[in-house]
């Protein structure tokens, strides 16, 4: 996909273009934002342009293709600025800031599943994760390894918080404790955990602690591996 990386054919004979792939792009990302990736089709992007549906196919081959080029445009260029020199410090700012992402865009959550071909913006997302674990004594592949199970984590829980909404989870949350309440002799540990505010709201609790299991099973790899040097 040359478009991905900025790579335009040449002009040939014609009319001039009347759009940019970049405004497709952007009306496209827009209505993700709005009302979800399922809702986005080369006819509503064409209602929205005043043309026809074949005449995008113009600029963007289909909608598998518009599809990676969303991705890749709602993530953006990896923050560079000024970051920890420690792994564990780098790594953490890198996931906040990554899962800030996908939380202003949960649509990246389902679409990043997909088998696609990766954009510049996205591969600096992971070049960043994995610079940040260069020298630790993980392999390449560890710590490649290692980014994506954060991705998966962060992918996970911005899944859950946007399928269900604030007051729809307070409300689950609140028939699940009555009913552990009431099998509380068949269903112990779990009546135990919620009375210890366990399916309550969290702020986001969820993300951050499953954040921390993972550095710190990363610690611990990379803790042994020096020792085993």
């Amino acid at each position: 996909m040359d478009v991905l990386w900025g790579r335009k054919a040449p002009r040939g004979r014609g009319p001039r273009p009347q759009l940019t792939v970049e405004q497709i792009v952007g009306a496209a990302v827009e209505i993700a934002d709005a009302d979800g990736l399922a809702t986005v089709t080369m006819q509503r992007l064409a209602d929205r342009f005043g043309f026809t549906a074949m005449s995008l196919y113009r600029y963007v081959p289909g909608r598998p293709e518009l599809v990676t080029l969303m991705i890749d445009a709602a993530m953006g260029a990896a923050p560079a600025g000024d970051r920890p020199e420690e792994w564990r410090l780098a790594l953490h700012a890198w996931a906040i800031d990554l899962h800030t992402v996908f939380r202003r865009h949960p649509w990246l959550a389902s679409a990043t599943l997909q088998a696609r071909p990766l954009g510049p913006h996205e591969l600096s997302w992971i070049e960043r994760a994995v610079a940040t674990l260069r020298g630790t004594g993980l392999t390449g592949p560890e710590q490649v390894d290692a980014a994506l199970v954060i991705v998966g984590h962060l992918r996970t829980a911005v899944q859950a918080e946007a399928g269900i909404a604030a007051d729809d989870g307070a409300r689950l949350a609140a028939g699940l404790h009555e009913t552990l309440r009431e099998h509380a002799t068949d269903f112990p540990a779990l009546a135990e955990a919620a009375a210890d505010g366990a399916f309550g709201p969290h702020d986001n609790d969820g993300f951050a602690f499953g954040l921390r299991c993972i550095l710190d099973g990363l610690a611990a790899t990379i803790a042994a591996r020096d020792e085993a040097h």
